[in-house]
């Protein structure tokens, strides 16, 4: 018996799909379910409306997914957590944590579910999350991990004058080894001389 799926059958058909199946199956279960309906010159019709309507909305979402997108790129959301004394969290950031922070800031809602965090977040810092929108739309947002106490902006200039920090001492270290390096070279000559003075000396009391 040929079918109109209206709704999707794992291992069977999706909506909008037209299908042969058994007749029992589809008298005693996907009818009565209203799963599906008998394909029937009215049916396709109806089919055809619902699936031209799937398409334009499927159109608009899409439009309306960049649009978000574009405008999530380059956005900061700050997430207040409570953090000891060596910036680790009391807990950790989820995705619905930080889906929460973006529908605050966007006046949207953003689905926990679309938020994807690789690892956990268990410190404080600045991380980056993806946000999955629709299909292939995704955008990248940086999520600023502040102690409660602090403004999100003071900790990041703390923030960025320790990393600053860090690399002028990687610098410093970097410079004094390569001072280190021609002092080594230069003893080397003199280790040589020493070692010709020896070879010499045998030499010398075989001619006396």
């Amino acid at each position: 018996m040929k079918v109109v799926f209206l709704e999707d059958v794992e291992g069977v058909a999706q909506g909008g799909e037209v299908k042969e199946v058994k007749r029992g199956f589809a008298r005693n279960y996907l009818i009565p379910q209203r799963l599906a309906m008998p394909a029937t010159r009215d049916s396709l019709q109806r089919i055809d409306r619902l699936k031209k309507q799937a398409e334009e909305r499927r159109l608009r979402t899409i439009q309306d997914m960049r649009a978000l997108a574009e405008e999530l790129r380059g956005k900061r959301v700050d997430v207040p957590m409570r953090a000891g004394a060596g910036g680790r969290l009391y807990g950790s950031v989820t995705n619905a944590i930080v889906a929460d922070a973006l529908s605050e800031l966007l006046e949207r809602e953003i689905e926990r579910r679309n938020v994807q965090i690789p690892d956990s977040i268990r410190e404080v810092g600045t991380f980056e999350v993806r946000v999955h929108l629709y299909a292939d739309i995704d955008a990248d947002v940086e999520v600023l991990v502040h102690p409660m106490e602090m403004e999100p902006d003071e900790f990041l200039r703390q923030l960025e004058e320790r990393r600053a920090q860090a690399e002028a001492g990687d610098e410093d270290s970097s410079e004094d080894t390569d001072e280190e390096t021609p002092a080594a070279e230069a003893d080397e000559p003199v280790e040589a001389a020493s070692e010709t003075e020896q070879d010499e000396t045998p030499d010398a009391e075989e001619s006396s």
